[in-house]
């Protein structure tokens, strides 16, 4: 099954419009994503990255609501824990 996993976007790097990374935070792990597709994200934002790739941007709330029910299927892994 592929998921797309909220995470909380650190900081943005415009190497050009079509390759725009983003440092974005999921539970305890940073990764390199881009964020070319969500033209509006920006730090602080929440998105919804699946394959290394920001497909939507989302508020806290639902993030958190997704991060509750990894959990509960035991599908966290390594993402750690829920934002605060």
């Amino acid at each position: 099954m592929c998921l797309a996993i909220p995470g909380r976007v650190e900081s943005i790097d415009e190497r050009s419009p079509l390759e725009r990374m983003a440092i974005v935070k999921f539970g305890t792990v940073l990764r390199e994503v881009n964020v070319a597709f969500v033209p509006e994200a920006e730090p602080g934002d929440y998105v919804l990255v699946h394959v290394g790739v920001a497909i939507s941007r989302i508020d806290e709330e639902e993030a958190k609501t997704v991060f509750e029910y990894l959990e509960q299927i035991g599908e966290a892994g390594d993402i750690g824990e829920a934002p605060p």
